[in-house]
Order: C-alpha cells, then structure tokens, then sequence
C-alpha cells in the first residue's frame, strides 16, 4: 500500500479548495478543467505543478487555498452509497478495537468505505483487512473511494460479497481473526460466527445507531458466554471558536452519530464470571421489546437503485483520476 502523494499536484490530484467565507470545494485535476461557482472560473491548470498548501486566483480575483484533502476531509466528501461512519467514531474503533499494525480484521458492512480506509491506515503493510458487504453496488462504491484515496487497491485488502454470517466460515479459519468490527443493522445475528473467527482475547466492537439496536446486541453477547460483559460508550465533538479574548464554545456541535458496544473474546470452554447487577434494573425482556428490534423500527434506510448508481459512477471516476494521478507521478511532466 503506497503512502499519500506528495509533492507538487498532477493531474487526477485529488484537492480541496478553500474560498471564501470558507466554503469547501473538492475536486479532481484533470488538464484543462474548470470549477465554476458564482465568485467566477478557477482553472485547473493554474493550480497543477503548484506545491501542496498554494493560493490561487480565479477569474474573479478571488482567492482559493489548494490541499490535499486529509483522511477525515475525504471521508466527508466522498461519494456515498450507504451512510459513512463518522471521523470522530473511526477514530474511536481504533482505539477500542485496538487495530495495530499486522492484525488480521474483519468488518461488516463495508457502506461508502469510511471505515475500511481508517482501518487499511491502522493495519499498515502487514496486515489484512476482510470486508463484507451485502450488496455489490456498495461494494463498488467502496473499492472506488479506497483506489481513490490511495492511488490503488491496497494488496491487504480482501472485500467479499455475501452475507456475513454464511460467509465469513468459508474466508476466515475458527481463531484466525484479532479483531472484528460490525456496522450493520442486526450484529446480534452474528454473533456466534464471530466468536468462532476470533482468537482468544480478540476484540468485537459493534456500530449501531439507536438505543434498541444497542440493547439487542449487548444481551445477546451475554447470552452467547463467549465474550466478556460488554462496554457501550458515544463519541461526542464540540468546537471552539477562538479569536483573541473571544473564546467560547461554536454554537453547533457533532453530537450523537451512533453507540459503540465492545467486548472481548473469551477462551473456549470459559464460564464468565457473574455480574452482580442492582435488582431494579429490567434485565428481562417480552415479545413486545423483541418487536422494537425489528429492521422497520431500528430505522432500515434504502438508497434508491438510482441514486446508487449515480453513486457509483462517481465515485468510478474519481478512483480513474487517482490512477491518472499515480500514473502522472511516475512519469512527471506528462499530463493524460
């Protein structure tokens, strides 16, 4: 897996540009090429062989700061197929999850790649990455936006189609896995093939949106007796404005994007130990609860096969525009 370009932009550079009152253009250098806002032209070839952190002028005489966009940059503006998992929560896996360098993992769904990017990142050059996803216009995406990001699809990188539970026996060996993370909409369905796949003292972390989804998955790695008791925390980011003596809070904050439950593989054979809970708390539950655990009631959101499309062709042509980009690197002062 190559480390970001650097160096002066080239064709097919993916760049962030700056203008005024801040807003946030991304775009794709192609020769020749044009972004057009109501400030006026910005011309693409005014901004190739410039450095990295250069200001440029458009038409208008307006001012624009050209970046490579960082991981979280290109995360939020990437084309999307499925809801991305938010910078704030990746970066919170990595630590829950403890992904280091060489581990082997698995994730579940893939979504837009979001998180396959930040894990690829955590993995480094030794490890591998296992990521299922259901549906193949998802995958697409996915693939498109890490070639994009990277200039190519990292050789650690291994994306199956398929179920999860059906297929993670036949891709992953019984004790093969150190780390599993599940952003899906019913992890609870999986639980017992993920045990199998972990190896003892691996780490399961789960992704979920609301408050039913995390109640379901927590008593169902109880009742499995394969994990330690589970933990569940959110991820909260507030900005600060600060400017001189005016140094306050910003008036609107990231707040509740979704819940992280963790838990520990247990060796085979284990008896957890008992967890003394206070005997007020509702640790039973009726077909009624079972009910508000339903696909509908969690909230199961499609994308239209259209809109998906569109997605995918997007996300295609900015993956192209990275292979230009890598293609021009190795071969400076051609432009394709």
């Amino acid at each position: 897996m190559k480390s970001r370009p650097q160096g002066l932009f080239c064709a097919g550079d993916r760049v962030q540009l700056t203008g005024p009152k801040g807003r946030l253009h991304t775009v794709s250098l192609i020769a020749g090429g044009e972004l057009h806002t109501h400030h006026g032209a910005l011309y693409h070839d005014d901004i190739i062989g410039l450095p990295d952190g250069s200001v440029v002028t458009n038409s208008g005489d307006f001012e624009y700061l050209a970046l490579r966009p960082l991981l979280r940059d290109f995360t939020m503006s990437m084309p999307r197929g499925a809801a991305i998992i938010y910078p704030k929560d990746s970066a919170q896996i990595i630590m829950e999850a403890d992904i280091f360098p060489g581990a082997v993992v698995v994730e579940a769904g893939v979504g837009s790649g979001a998180l396959s990017l930040t894990l690829l990142r955590a993995i480094g050059h030794e490890g591998t990455l296992h990521s299922f996803e259901r549906r193949e216009e998802f995958a697409e995406v996915a693939q498109a936006n890490v070639e994009t990001f990277f200039g190519e699809l990292p050789p650690t990188w291994r994306v199956h189609v398929g179920d999860l539970a059906q297929a993670l026996p036949e891709q992953c060996p019984a004790g093969s896995v150190d780390r599993v993370v599940l952003d899906m909409l019913a992890p609870w369905d999986c639980i017992d093939e993920v045990a199998t796949a972990l190896t003892p003292g691996g780490v399961l972390v789960c992704y979920v949106a609301t408050a039913t989804q995390l109640s379901r998955v927590a008593e169902r790695i109880r009742l499995s007796e394969q994990f330690t008791e589970p933990e569940a925390s959110e991820t909260m980011v507030r900005s600060w404005h600060v400017e001189g003596l005016a140094v306050r809070p910003d008036h609107r904050m990231v707040a509740h994007t979704g819940f992280l439950i963790s838990a520990r593989r247990l060796a085979p054979g284990t008896v957890p130990p008992a967890v003394k809970r206070r005997a007020t708390k509702k640790t039973e539950f009726s077909n009624e609860d079972i009910e508000l655990w339903t696909p509908g009631a969690v909230g199961d959101r499609d994308i239209s096969d259209k809109n998906l499309r569109k997605r995918v062709r997007e996300a295609q042509k900015a993956a192209e525009a990275a292979r230009t980009a890598t293609a021009n690197r190795k071969h400076p002062g051609t432009y394709e």
